[in-house]
Protein backbone atom coordinates (compact mmCIF):
# COMPACT_ATOMS: atom_id res chain seq x y z
CA UNK A 1 0.00 0.00 0.00
CA UNK A 2 1.61 3.26 -1.17
CA UNK A 3 0.84 6.30 0.93
CA UNK A 4 0.69 9.56 -1.00
CA UNK A 5 1.44 13.19 -0.24
CA UNK A 6 -2.10 13.89 1.05
CA UNK A 7 -1.74 11.17 3.66
CA UNK A 8 1.61 12.37 4.97
CA UNK A 9 0.58 16.03 5.06
CA UNK A 10 -2.69 15.15 6.79
CA UNK A 11 -0.90 12.84 9.22
CA UNK A 12 1.59 15.57 10.05
CA UNK A 13 -1.13 18.13 10.80
CA UNK A 14 -3.12 15.58 12.79
CA UNK A 15 -0.09 14.58 14.87
CA UNK A 16 0.58 18.25 15.52
CA UNK A 17 -2.94 18.73 16.91
CA UNK A 18 -2.66 15.53 18.98
CA UNK A 19 0.67 16.59 20.45
CA UNK A 20 -0.71 20.04 21.26
CA UNK A 21 -3.62 18.54 23.19
CA UNK A 22 -1.66 15.79 24.95
CA UNK A 23 1.30 17.97 25.94
CA UNK A 24 -0.72 21.07 26.84
CA UNK A 25 -0.31 20.67 30.65
CA UNK A 26 3.47 20.57 30.21
CA UNK A 27 4.18 23.03 27.41
CA UNK A 28 1.53 25.70 28.07
CA UNK A 29 3.18 28.67 29.80
CA UNK A 30 0.05 29.77 31.69
CA UNK A 31 -3.17 28.43 33.15
CA UNK A 32 -5.94 28.67 30.51
CA UNK A 33 -8.58 29.84 33.01
CA UNK A 34 -6.98 31.26 36.15
CA UNK A 35 -4.18 33.34 34.64
CA UNK A 36 -6.35 36.29 33.66
CA UNK A 37 -4.97 39.79 34.12
CA UNK A 38 -6.87 42.80 32.81
CA UNK A 39 -3.64 44.78 32.90
CA UNK A 40 -2.38 42.50 30.08
CA UNK A 41 -5.59 42.43 28.02
CA UNK A 42 -5.44 42.65 24.23
CA UNK A 43 -1.66 42.57 24.05
CA UNK A 44 -0.26 41.74 20.58
CA UNK A 45 2.00 38.70 20.10
CA UNK A 46 5.40 39.11 21.69
CA UNK A 47 8.13 37.04 23.37
CA UNK A 48 5.99 36.46 26.48
CA UNK A 49 2.58 35.96 24.88
CA UNK A 50 3.35 34.21 21.59
CA UNK A 51 -0.20 34.55 20.21
CA UNK A 52 -1.10 37.67 22.19
CA UNK A 53 -3.77 37.93 24.90
CA UNK A 54 -7.54 38.12 24.79
CA UNK A 55 -9.91 40.67 26.30
CA UNK A 56 -9.43 39.26 29.80
CA UNK A 57 -5.65 39.11 29.61
CA UNK A 58 -5.45 35.34 29.11
CA UNK A 59 -2.73 33.85 26.93
CA UNK A 60 -4.23 32.88 23.56
CA UNK A 61 -1.47 30.32 22.86
CA UNK A 62 -2.22 28.50 26.12
CA UNK A 63 -5.95 28.43 25.45
CA UNK A 64 -5.42 27.09 21.93
CA UNK A 65 -3.32 24.23 23.30
CA UNK A 66 -6.02 23.29 25.80
CA UNK A 67 -8.70 23.80 23.16
CA UNK A 68 -7.03 21.03 21.15
CA UNK A 69 -7.99 18.63 23.94
CA UNK A 70 -11.65 19.52 23.48
CA UNK A 71 -11.48 19.16 19.70
CA UNK A 72 -9.76 15.77 19.88
CA UNK A 73 -12.20 14.48 22.49
CA UNK A 74 -15.19 15.59 20.45
CA UNK A 75 -13.76 14.24 17.20
CA UNK A 76 -12.81 10.82 18.54
CA UNK A 77 -15.80 10.15 20.79
CA UNK A 78 -18.38 11.38 18.30
CA UNK A 79 -16.92 9.22 15.54
CA UNK A 80 -16.82 6.17 17.79
CA UNK A 81 -20.53 6.67 18.49
CA UNK A 82 -21.28 7.33 14.80
CA UNK A 83 -19.33 4.26 13.71
CA UNK A 84 -20.97 1.95 16.23
CA UNK A 85 -24.47 3.07 15.26
CA UNK A 86 -23.81 3.20 11.51
CA UNK A 87 -21.93 -0.09 11.25
CA UNK A 88 -24.41 -1.98 13.43
CA UNK A 89 -27.45 -0.76 11.51
CA UNK A 90 -25.80 -1.04 8.09
CA UNK A 91 -24.33 -4.51 8.46
CA UNK A 92 -27.51 -5.98 9.96
CA UNK A 93 -29.71 -4.33 7.31
CA UNK A 94 -27.51 -5.59 4.49
CA UNK A 95 -27.25 -9.12 5.87
CA UNK A 96 -30.81 -9.72 7.06
CA UNK A 97 -32.67 -7.64 4.47
CA UNK A 98 -36.46 -7.73 4.53
CA UNK A 99 -38.46 -5.40 6.76
CA UNK A 100 -35.41 -4.54 8.85
CA UNK A 101 -33.57 -3.34 5.75
CA UNK A 102 -36.58 -1.23 4.74
CA UNK A 103 -36.80 0.28 8.23
CA UNK A 104 -33.09 1.14 8.38
CA UNK A 105 -33.16 2.58 4.86
CA UNK A 106 -36.14 4.75 5.75
CA UNK A 107 -34.48 6.01 8.93
CA UNK A 108 -31.26 6.68 7.03
CA UNK A 109 -33.09 8.69 4.37
CA UNK A 110 -34.77 10.78 7.07
CA UNK A 111 -31.42 11.52 8.72
CA UNK A 112 -29.83 12.44 5.39
CA UNK A 113 -32.67 14.87 4.70
CA UNK A 114 -32.00 16.80 7.93
CA UNK A 115 -29.00 19.18 7.93
CA UNK A 116 -26.55 17.81 10.47
CA UNK A 117 -25.97 21.11 12.25
CA UNK A 118 -29.74 21.71 12.58
CA UNK A 119 -30.17 18.24 14.08
CA UNK A 120 -27.28 18.83 16.49
CA UNK A 121 -28.79 22.17 17.50
CA UNK A 122 -32.11 20.47 18.23
CA UNK A 123 -30.44 17.82 20.40
CA UNK A 124 -28.43 20.46 22.25
CA UNK A 125 -31.58 22.49 22.84
CA UNK A 126 -33.12 19.48 24.57
CA UNK A 127 -30.06 18.30 26.52
CA UNK A 128 -28.60 21.73 27.28
CA UNK A 129 -25.08 23.06 26.68
CA UNK A 130 -21.91 21.31 27.82
CA UNK A 131 -19.44 18.67 26.70
CA UNK A 132 -21.54 15.54 27.45
CA UNK A 133 -24.51 16.94 25.52
CA UNK A 134 -22.19 17.97 22.70
CA UNK A 135 -20.77 14.45 22.41
CA UNK A 136 -24.26 12.94 22.30
CA UNK A 137 -25.49 15.47 19.73
CA UNK A 138 -22.57 14.98 17.34
CA UNK A 139 -22.51 11.23 17.97
CA UNK A 140 -26.10 10.95 16.74
CA UNK A 141 -25.64 13.20 13.72
CA UNK A 142 -23.61 11.64 10.90
CA UNK A 143 -24.03 7.88 11.35
CA UNK A 144 -26.23 7.65 8.24
CA UNK A 145 -23.27 7.86 5.83
CA UNK A 146 -21.44 5.10 7.68
CA UNK A 147 -24.63 3.05 7.63
CA UNK A 148 -24.90 3.40 3.85
CA UNK A 149 -21.30 2.26 3.36
CA UNK A 150 -21.66 -0.66 5.76
CA UNK A 151 -24.89 -1.81 4.11
CA UNK A 152 -23.54 -1.67 0.55
CA UNK A 153 -20.35 -3.45 1.59
CA UNK A 154 -22.35 -6.16 3.34
CA UNK A 155 -24.52 -6.72 0.26
CA UNK A 156 -21.41 -7.39 -1.83
CA UNK A 157 -19.52 -9.39 0.80
CA UNK A 158 -22.24 -11.74 2.02
CA UNK A 159 -22.11 -13.71 -1.24
CA UNK A 160 -18.39 -14.37 -0.91
CA UNK A 161 -17.16 -17.92 -0.47
CA UNK A 162 -15.78 -17.46 3.03
CA UNK A 163 -19.16 -16.21 4.25
CA UNK A 164 -20.96 -19.17 2.69
CA UNK A 165 -18.37 -21.48 4.25
CA UNK A 166 -19.05 -19.96 7.66
CA UNK A 167 -22.77 -20.48 7.14
CA UNK A 168 -22.12 -24.13 6.22
CA UNK A 169 -20.11 -24.57 9.42
CA UNK A 170 -23.09 -23.36 11.42
CA UNK A 171 -21.84 -19.93 12.47
CA UNK A 172 -24.58 -17.68 13.83
CA UNK A 173 -25.59 -14.52 11.99
CA UNK A 174 -23.94 -12.14 14.43
CA UNK A 175 -20.73 -14.14 14.40
CA UNK A 176 -20.64 -14.08 10.61
CA UNK A 177 -21.40 -10.36 10.45
CA UNK A 178 -18.82 -9.22 12.96
CA UNK A 179 -16.02 -11.76 12.43
CA UNK A 180 -16.25 -12.45 8.69
CA UNK A 181 -17.85 -9.42 7.03
CA UNK A 182 -16.86 -6.51 9.27
CA UNK A 183 -13.06 -7.00 9.04
CA UNK A 184 -13.30 -6.89 5.24
CA UNK A 185 -15.07 -3.51 5.19
CA UNK A 186 -12.84 -1.73 7.70
CA UNK A 187 -11.03 0.23 4.98
CA UNK A 188 -13.96 2.44 3.90
CA UNK A 189 -15.27 2.62 7.48
CA UNK A 190 -11.89 3.91 8.66
CA UNK A 191 -11.81 6.48 5.86
CA UNK A 192 -15.30 7.69 6.72
CA UNK A 193 -14.43 7.96 10.42
CA UNK A 194 -11.29 9.98 9.66
CA UNK A 195 -13.18 12.39 7.42
CA UNK A 196 -15.94 12.60 10.00
CA UNK A 197 -13.49 13.75 12.69
CA UNK A 198 -12.82 16.91 10.70
CA UNK A 199 -16.55 17.51 10.37
CA UNK A 200 -16.99 16.95 14.11
CA UNK A 201 -14.28 19.49 14.97
CA UNK A 202 -15.97 22.03 12.71
CA UNK A 203 -19.40 21.30 14.18
CA UNK A 204 -18.06 21.63 17.73
CA UNK A 205 -16.59 25.01 16.87
CA UNK A 206 -19.88 26.13 15.32
CA UNK A 207 -21.97 25.00 18.31
CA UNK A 208 -19.55 26.56 20.79
CA UNK A 209 -19.59 29.76 18.75
CA UNK A 210 -23.39 29.80 19.10
CA UNK A 211 -23.09 29.28 22.86
CA UNK A 212 -24.36 25.69 22.95
CA UNK A 213 -21.04 23.88 23.16
CA UNK A 214 -18.23 24.22 25.68
CA UNK A 215 -19.14 26.83 28.25
CA UNK A 216 -16.82 29.62 29.44
CA UNK A 217 -14.33 29.93 30.97
CA UNK A 218 -13.09 26.57 29.65
CA UNK A 219 -11.17 27.00 26.39
CA UNK A 220 -12.71 25.93 23.11
CA UNK A 221 -11.73 27.20 19.70
CA UNK A 222 -15.34 28.02 18.89
CA UNK A 223 -15.97 29.86 22.16
CA UNK A 224 -12.69 31.74 21.67
CA UNK A 225 -14.06 33.01 18.36
CA UNK A 226 -17.22 34.10 20.15
CA UNK A 227 -15.18 36.12 22.63
CA UNK A 228 -13.19 37.64 19.75
CA UNK A 229 -16.18 39.09 17.91
CA UNK A 230 -15.98 42.38 19.76
CA UNK A 231 -12.21 42.58 19.32
CA UNK A 232 -11.86 41.70 15.65
CA UNK A 233 -10.70 45.21 14.73
CA UNK A 234 -8.82 46.14 17.91
CA UNK A 235 -7.08 42.77 18.45
CA UNK A 236 -7.41 40.61 15.32
CA UNK A 237 -4.99 37.98 16.68
CA UNK A 238 -7.64 36.90 19.21
CA UNK A 239 -9.73 35.56 16.30
CA UNK A 240 -6.90 34.75 13.89
CA UNK A 241 -5.17 32.01 15.86
CA UNK A 242 -8.28 30.02 16.95
CA UNK A 243 -9.57 30.22 13.37
CA UNK A 244 -6.21 29.02 12.08
CA UNK A 245 -6.22 26.14 14.57
CA UNK A 246 -9.68 25.04 13.37
CA UNK A 247 -8.59 25.32 9.73
CA UNK A 248 -5.41 23.28 10.17
CA UNK A 249 -7.04 20.54 12.25
CA UNK A 250 -9.96 20.09 9.84
CA UNK A 251 -7.58 20.20 6.88
CA UNK A 252 -5.38 17.58 8.52
CA UNK A 253 -8.24 15.14 9.13
CA UNK A 254 -9.62 15.65 5.62
CA UNK A 255 -6.24 15.13 3.95
CA UNK A 256 -5.59 12.08 6.11
CA UNK A 257 -8.93 10.54 5.15
CA UNK A 258 -8.40 11.42 1.50
CA UNK A 259 -4.94 9.85 1.57
CA UNK A 260 -6.26 6.69 3.20
CA UNK A 261 -9.01 6.44 0.58
CA UNK A 262 -6.52 6.78 -2.26
CA UNK A 263 -4.26 4.13 -0.71
CA UNK A 264 -6.96 1.60 0.20
CA UNK A 265 -8.98 1.87 -3.03
CA UNK A 266 -7.17 0.17 -5.92
CA UNK A 267 -9.40 1.95 -8.45
CA UNK A 268 -8.23 5.32 -7.11
CA UNK A 269 -4.62 4.22 -7.41
CA UNK A 270 -5.05 3.19 -11.05
CA UNK A 271 -6.35 6.67 -11.93
CA UNK A 272 -3.28 8.34 -10.53
CA UNK A 273 -0.47 9.12 -13.02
Amino acid sequence: MRLGFNFWLGAGLTVLVILAGVLAPWIAPFDPVLDADLMNSELPPDATFWFGTDGQGRDVYTRILYGAQISLTVGIVSQVINSIIGVTLGITAGYWGGWWDDLVNGLTNVMLAIPSLIFALAVMAVLGPGLPSLLVALGLTNWSWTCRIARSSTLSLKSQGYVQAAQTLGYGDLRIMFTQILPNMMGPILVMATLGMGSAVLSEAALSFLGLGIQPPFPSWGSMLTDARQLIQLAPWVALFPGLAIFLSVLGFNLLGDGLRDSLDPHMRTRRP
